[in-house]
C-alpha cells in the first residue's frame, strides 16, 4: 500500500498532464505521464486530494480577519476625528489671530467712535474707550486662552 501512495502523490502533481496506469508482468500497478510501449495502459484522471479542513484554524482565521477589519474601521474613525479636531483648531487659531490683531488696533487708536443713525462718527469719552477695550480683552482671553 505504501508503494501505491508515493506514486499517487507524484501523479497528483502531474494530474493536468495525461496520467496512465498499467500493471507490469509481476502484477505491480504503475502510474506515469507516458504509457510504456510494451504494456496495456488506461488513461486515468487523478483529482488532487483536498486538504482536510481544520475548523478551529478556519475559525481563528475568521476571528483574526474580523479583528483586523474592526481595527481598520476604528483607525479610520480616529483619523477622521483627528482631522475634524485639527480643522476646528485651525479655525480657532485663525479667529484668535484676527481678534488679537483687532485688540492691538484698539490699544493703538486714541479714540473709539460709534456711528450714529445718520452714519456720522461720534467719539466716545475716555471712560467708555477703556471699558470697550477691557471688554474686548476679556472676550479675547475667554475665547482664545481657555
Amino acid at each position: 500500500m505504501k508503494g501505491l501512495v508515493i506514486p499517487l502523490l507524484f501523479a497528483a502533481s502531474i494530474s493536468h498532464a495525461g496520467t496512465y496506469r498499467w500493471v507490469d508482468e509481476k502484477g505491480q500497478t504503475h502510474f506515469g505521464d507516458r504509457p510504456p510501449t510494451n504494456a496495456v495502459t488506461n488513461e486515468v484522471r487523478l483529482e488532487s486530494a483536498q486538504p482536510p479542513i481544520d475548523t478551529k484554524a478556519h475559525e481563528r482565521k475568521q476571528r483574526v480577519n474580523q479583528f483586523l477589519q474592526q481595527s481598520e474601521k476604528e483607525r479610520a474613525a480616529r483619523k477622521d476625528a483627528e482631522a475634524r479636531q485639527e480643522a476646528q483648531a485651525a479655525k480657532l487659531r485663525d479667529h484668535c489671530a484676527r481678534m488679537e490683531a483687532r485688540l492691538k488696533h484698539l490699544n493703538n487708536v486714541s479714540g473709539i467712535y460709534r456711528l450714529n443713525k445718520d452714519g456720522e462718527r461720534v467719539f466716545v469719552n475716555d471712560e467708555e474707550n477703556e471699558r470697550i477695550r477691557e471688554e474686548f480683552r476679556a472676550r479675547v482671553h475667554s475665547e482664545c486662552n481657555s
